[in-house]
C-alpha cells in the first residue's frame, strides 16, 4: 500500500460519492484530509469515519461558487497546514433537459460549480501546490469525452470545459513539476446517479454500475505512480452496461 503520509490532501464533494471515496481511501494511507462541502454535517459523518485511520482530518464548510468563500478556504489552509500536496476536484451538479425548454439558470448553475468553481479554487490553491510539486485531479465525467447527448446539453457543455481547463493547465504546469490528472468515471452508484435514474423513470440497482471505491482506487493508483510518469487522462466504466 502507497504511503501518503505527511501529504495534505485537499477534497472537494467530500461528503459522499466518489469524492467521499477518495478521502477516505488517502487517509487509510496516511493522507492528513481536508474535506470540503456545503453540508458540514455531512462532511462531520465522513470525517468521523476517516480518524479511524487517517492522522488528521478537518472539515471546511465552503459554497465553492462564492468568489469570497473561496479566498476564505485558502486562507484557513495556508494558515492550519501552510502547504498542499494533493488538490481532488469532485464536487459537481447535473441537470436534465432537453436544450429547447431547460431553463438557462440551471446552465449557469453548472457552469459556476463544475467549470468556474474548480479554475478558481486551482487558482487561488495553485502556489501552495507547486511549492510541493503537488498533484491536482479532476474527477470529470464520461460525457466529457462524448458528443451529442441528448437532454444533456448543459452538463456535457460543463465537463468538456472541464477537460479543456484541465489539459491547458498540465500544459503549464508540468514544468513546475506538478502533474494534472483528468479522470472520466462511466455511471457509478452515487447519490447523483441515483437523482438522474429518478428523471429517467428508471429504476436504481446501485449494485449494476461501477462503485465510487473503484473510482478511488483508479486514482489513488495513479497518484502513487513515481515521478518519471504521469497518468493524464483515465476512462473507467462498468463492467455490466445497463
Amino acid at each position: 500500500m502507497t504511503d501518503f503520509t505527511g501529504q495534505i490532501a485537499v477534497v472537494t464533494g467530500a461528503s459522499s460519492g466518489i469524492g467521499k471515496a477518495i478521502a477516505l481511501d488517502l487517509g487509510a494511507r496516511g493522507a492528513t484530509l481536508c474535506l470540503i462541502g456545503r453540508r458540514l454535517e455531512r462532511l462531520d459523518a465522513v470525517a468521523k469515519s476517516a480518524r479511524a485511520t487517517a492522522p488528521r482530518v478537518s472539515c471546511y464548510r465552503v459554497d465553492l461558487t462564492v468568489d469570497e468563500e473561496v479566498q476564505e478556504l485558502a486562507a484557513d489552509l495556508q494558515r492550519d497546514f501552510g502547504y498542499l500536496d494533493l488538490l481532488v476536484h469532485s464536487a459537481a451538479v447535473i441537470h436534465w433537459g432537453r436544450l429547447e425548454v431547460a431553463p438557462v439558470e440551471d446552465l449557469d448553475q453548472q457552469y459556476r460549480t463544475n467549470v468556474r468553481a474548480p479554475y478558481v479554487l486551482t487558482q487561488t490553491l495553485l502556489p501552495m501546490l507547486k511549492a510541493r510539486q503537488g498533484q491536482i485531479v479532476f474527477i470529470n465525467s464520461s460525457v466529457g469525452l462524448k458528443s451529442a447527448i441528448p437532454n444533456l446539453s448543459q452538463y456535457t457543455a460543463t465537463k468538456h470545459a472541464l477537460k479543456a481547463i484541465a489539459d491547458s493547465l498540465r500544459a503549464e504546469v508540468n514544468s513546475d513539476g506538478v502533474r494534472v490528472l483528468s479522470v472520466y468515471p462511466g455511471r457509478t452508484a452515487t447519490p447523483m446517479q441515483a437523482a438522474i435514474h429518478k428523471i429517467e423513470g428508471k429504476k436504481y440497482y446501485p449494485e449494476h454500475f461501477m462503485q465510487p471505491e473503484d473510482v478511488a482506487a483508479v486514482v489513488v493508483n495513479a497518484l502513487s505512480l513515481p515521478r518519471s510518469a504521469e497518468v493524464t487522462d483515465v476512462s473507467v466504466r462498468p463492467m455490466n452496461k445497463p
